[in-house]
């Protein structure tokens, strides 16, 4: 169970839950502040059909401390994309874990508003709001994924090369929300899985 663990948490490749909160008291609570995902303005007019299809992980951005300890051992990794009724996004990674090929199944729900998503894992603060920044549909796809106020993007590729251009937009981005590129990485380009068998796959869409 610790290798699924561990898996999940790769396939994510979040930032780290958000810290408990002070316990109540009677004293009047500040607003909060504004969530760092309010301010990713999300694609505009965007098109789920050509969204779908097969992407490459091509780069993240994040402090998750798991990444920046690991980011040696990171390996080539794809998503597939496919659109279900209701807009949600049916969500396949693919990636090795031990030399073996793993599948973990994720779905994107939809949001009142459009380009913006939820992503529901098993157990406690496993929520994960989701924004689809940026895409030109046919070279890369830029998203934001933010769990508690911890915020991470990624950069995807229809091809696991993209651009200087495209690279150079992506760390724009990742600047824009407070990041920089001590903890932007980018992944191997070669050793992708295709699929992977009954035994290795890993579905959150189960209750």
């Amino acid at each position: 169970m610790a290798a699924l663990g561990t898996l999940l948490l790769l396939g994510l490749l979040l930032t780290a839950p958000p810290a408990l909160g002070q316990s109540p008291g009677r004293q009047r609570r500040p607003p909060p502040a504004q969530s760092p995902l309010e301010k990713v303005a999300a694609q505009e007019e965007l098109s789920l059909p050509q969204l779908a299809g097969r992407w490459f992980l091509v780069g993240v951005a994040s402090r998750c401390s798991y990444l920046a300890e690991h980011s040696h051992q990171l390996e080539a990794t794809t998503v597939t994309v496919t659109i279900l009724e209701g807009q949600s996004l049916a969500i396949s990674t693919f990636r090795k874990l031990d030399g073996m090929c793993w599948e973990i199944r994720q779905r994107y729900l939809p949001t009142q508003a459009r380009g913006r998503f939820l992503l529901k894992g098993r157990g406690y603060g496993s929520k994960v709001d989701v924004v689809v920044g940026e895409t030109d549909y046919s070279t890369y796809a830029i998203l934001y994924y933010q769990k508690g106020r911890s915020i991470s993007v990624k950069l995807y590729g229809r091809t696991s090369r993209v651009s200087d251009a495209v690279a150079e937009k992506f760390e724009q981005r990742v600047r824009a929300v407070g990041l920089n590129e001590d903890v932007t990485y980018y992944f191997p380009q070669y050793g992708f899985c295709d699929s992977a068998d009954e035994f290795h796959i890993l579905d959150e869409t189960k209750p």
